[in-house]
């Protein structure tokens, strides 16, 4: 499961995903310091969720700083129903004309 949700991460002030991101490094290093020392560790899929929000976290970061990313912000609003699209014009169905005999196709 996800450590942080991208929306959450987006909804954030700059100073709380920077805040954020200091205590994620912080969990990375202390877990890989555990790797290293030959330790078990608890949760081995932690270091790949961690370096993934980590990623995330500077990410919106820079794309705030680029101008790329508008922010959003997060509500609590059932999405609203597809309204269906009524034809502007109606379709009528053509008539077969009837087949006239012109003088080449007629018996003689």
């Amino acid at each position: 499961m996800a450590i942080i949700r991208i929306k959450e991460i987006v909804a954030m002030s700059s100073e709380d995903r920077t805040a954020k991101l200091v205590d994620l490094r912080a969990e990375l290093a202390r877990i890989r310091t555990m790797i290293r020392a030959g330790g078990a560790v608890e949760n081995p899929t932690r270091v790949r969720e961690l370096r993934k929000t980590i990623a995330q976290i500077l990410t919106v970061e820079n794309e705030k700083k680029l101008g790329i990313r508008q922010t959003v912000e997060i509500t609590q609003e059932k999405p609203k129903k597809k309204v269906e699209k009524t034809p502007t014009a109606k379709k009528t169905a053509k008539k077969p004309e009837a087949k006239k005999e012109t003088e080449e196709t007629a018996p003689q």
